[in-house]
């Protein structure tokens, strides 16, 4: 039969663990440069830009359509 004591131990210990993998798969990662970073920032950006001027445009057009469609001009 497992001890209260022991149990609490283990239940440290494999949180320290827990923490320790992760520390060790953050140094296994290859962070980007600066330079990548900045780059890969600036096409983020203009991809979200892109995407929200057709956004923009399509949501134009079929509230246009819909305008047109159940409220037609006298």
């Amino acid at each position: 039969m497992v001890t209260k004591k022991a149990t609490a131990t283990k239940g440290f210990a494999s949180r320290f663990n827990f923490f320790g993998n992760i520390i060790a798969e953050l140094r296994k990662v290859t962070w980007p440069t600066r330079q990548e970073a900045i780059r890969l920032t600036i096409m983020v950006l203009v991809v979200c830009a892109v995407a929200g001027v057709f956004l923009a445009l399509a949501d134009y057009g079929f509230a246009e359509l819909v305008k047109r469609f159940f409220f037609p001009p006298d």
